[in-house]
């Protein structure tokens, strides 16, 4: 089990990390769209990631990781 939350949290880190290496002026203008998106806006678009996080990890558990 905390070898799986490890596991979760270091492939977090690669994908952000990766997302600063290669498109650093991309991030600067997410960052500028969601300062000007709407607080209830954002809490959504957060439930529906957590949401989606949920699914993947049900799914890949299903699936014997």
């Amino acid at each position: 089990m905390a070898a799986d939350i490890l596991l979760a949290f270091g492939l977090v880190l690669i994908l952000e990390g990766l997302v600063y290496v290669l498109a650093p002026s991309l991030v600067e203008h997410l960052l500028a769209a969601l300062r000007d998106m709407p607080h209830e806006t954002r809490r959504k678009l957060g439930a529906v990631s957590a949401v989606l996080g949920l699914v993947l990890v049900y799914c890949a558990k299903v699936l014997g990781a």
